[in-house]
């Protein structure tokens, strides 16, 4: 079942969420969504949190802080956090923040050499 917030859309198979972030994730935005995400995921303690990240074109620091904190709930809910199909733009901020150190990111793009 999709389930719409006013920033994300969030769908649960089994033990596993999918919650797509819709919009610009800034500072603003992010202390909403974090409350609104810590919610829910205590509510329903997916063990396999996947964030999509395909609506997002802006995200600055709050919104790297935001995954970042989700990564730390999920594994205090002995689960686990993956991002997917980031826009170019966002993926270059995670590439830059060196996330994809410590998270699996599925469905990146293929960059062309170009920038």
């Amino acid at each position: 079942m999709i389930k719409q917030n006013s920033s994300f859309i969030h769908q649960t198979k089994g033990e596993e969420m999918t919650v797509t972030l819709l919009g610009d994730i800034d500072h603003h935005s992010a202390v909403d969504l974090r409350r609104d995400l810590d919610r829910l995921l205590y509510a329903e303690r997916p063990l396999r949190l996947t964030l999509d990240l395909s609506s997002v074109e802006f995200m600055d620091s709050s919104g790297l802080g935001l995954i970042l904190g989700r990564l730390n709930l999920m594994q205090e809910l002995g689960g686990e956090l993956r991002l997917s199909s980031p826009t170019p733009r966002v993926e270059r901020i995670l590439h830059l923040a060196g996330l994809e150190r410590i998270l699996p990111i599925i469905n990146k793009t293929k960059e062309d050499g170009s920038h």
